[in-house]
This record gives C-alpha cells, structure tokens and sequence, in this order.
C-alpha cells in the first residue's frame, strides 16, 4: 500500500505542476474544453493565488510531504495532512461550481488523487499492529 500512496502523491505533484503552468502561462491549454471546463479561467483568477503564492505550488508542497509520509509509513499522520488538503480542496472545488461556474480539469483530478489517498491512508492507519 505505500507504494499505492507513493504513486498517487507523485501524480499530485504531476497534476499540481500542470496546474501551475496553467498558472503561469496566457497560452491555450488542453484543458481548455468549452466555456464549463477551462482550466486558464480558474488557474487566472484571483481565488488561484493565496498570499501571493499560486495554489498549485501549495499542492506540490502538499503532495511532497504526503509522498515523505507514504515512504516512511507514517498513514496516520498521513490521514490527518491528507484530510486537511481534501477539505482544502473541497473549498476550492466549491468555488469553481458556486463562484466562477468554471471546471479546472487539473484541479478535478487533483480532488480525486486527495480523496483517494484519504480513503487509503485511513485504511491504513486503521489497520491491526503487524498486518501489512
């Protein structure tokens, strides 16, 4: 399973860092669908930056730690970081529906990777003592 966890953490950061080219680039994306999906409208607003730092590199931060935390099986710990960046996430998919009315395809993705590695790491850290 930390293998699993590892992998999901490194294709957050894949994910993330698509979303922070998003970010940094004026160029049409292929994320760019039709006027519902279009990943330069969320990744260009003001709700993708935070304290002048770009929400994607926030997600890279988060998926490293959480690619340290499966490598060291620390799943407990890694359940409770997980869940705060799925509440995070949670916030900022709510914003897409109820403020832009705009989907990122990144930042879908990167929702499904989070919840997964919330499901994951509590199933793991919920285990009996000796069972891998």
């Amino acid at each position: 399973m930390r293998w699993i966890l590892a992998t999901l953490s490194l294709l957050g950061v894949v994910v993330s860092s698509l979303a922070l080219h998003v970010h940094n680039t004026l160029t049409t994306e292929p994320c760019d669908i039709n006027a519902h999906w279009d990943c330069g409208i969320v990744n260009h607003s003001h709700f993708a930056v935070i304290g002048g730092v770009p929400v994607a590199i926030i997600g890279i931060a988060g998926y490293v730690v959480l690619l340290a935390m499966a490598l060291l099986r620390r799943y407990g710990l890694m359940f409770f970081a997980s869940v705060a960046g799925c509440i995070f996430a949670l916030y900022l998919t709510w914003i897409e529906a109820h403020v832009l009315q705009v989907w990122c395809l990144y930042c879908v993705m990167s929702q499904t990777i989070i919840a997964l590695i919330v499901l994951l790491s509590m199933a793991m850290a919920m285990r009996k003592p000796g069972r891998v």
